[in-house]
């Protein structure tokens, strides 16, 4: 089996290369962006731009993307939620966290994908990059409930 890089479990002749390959549509939104993924790992950009609003291809960077997509190794995609984007919606988001390597290191890239759906054709629109939160610190006293959430008090759950 070869699995898809999508992170499904499925096997990608049956996930995502029926999607790239243009044998069937994505039928939600979150099914196109695991496409899309797979594509990066597989390299076939001209999905890429294909899957991409008509509107919105302005600042495509067909090279650049080609580019990334070769240099990089590709760890994984992690679906964090979506909103809408079903099989009987028009318009979706994805929250996404796609892993990989390049020659900067080892990072994440997070983004809420919008994507809309045209004549039955799902469509990437837009993304926004999600920041980081700032860390909240917060001293825990001896006596308060622990973080972990056991129940039990700091000093004798993860204080000890």
């Amino acid at each position: 089996m070869n699995s898809c890089p999508c992170g499904s479990g499925d096997d990608y002749t049956t996930c995502c290369e029926p999607v790239i390959s243009g044998k069937k549509l994505a039928e939600t939104a979150e099914q196109l962006m695991r496409a899309r993924y797979s594509a990066h790992v597989e390299v076939d950009v001209d999905f890429i731009y294909e899957s991409t609003h008509p509107d919105c291809r302005e600042d495509y960077d067909h090279k650049g993307t080609k580019a990334w997509a070769e240099n990089s190794q590709w760890f994984g995609l992690e679906i964090l939620g979506t909103t809408a984007g079903g099989a009987e919606d028009d318009e979706g988001e994805v929250e996404f966290i796609a892993r990989f390597r390049d020659k900067d290191g080892i990072r994440s890239y997070h983004e809420c994908g919008q994507f809309k759906r045209i004549d039955d054709k799902w469509l990437f629109t837009d993304g926004q990059i999600v920041k980081s939160q700032p860390i909240n610190v917060n001293k825990i006293g001896r006596n308060d409930p622990c973080s972990c959430g056991s129940g039990k008090k700091y000093k004798k759950c993860c204080g000890k």
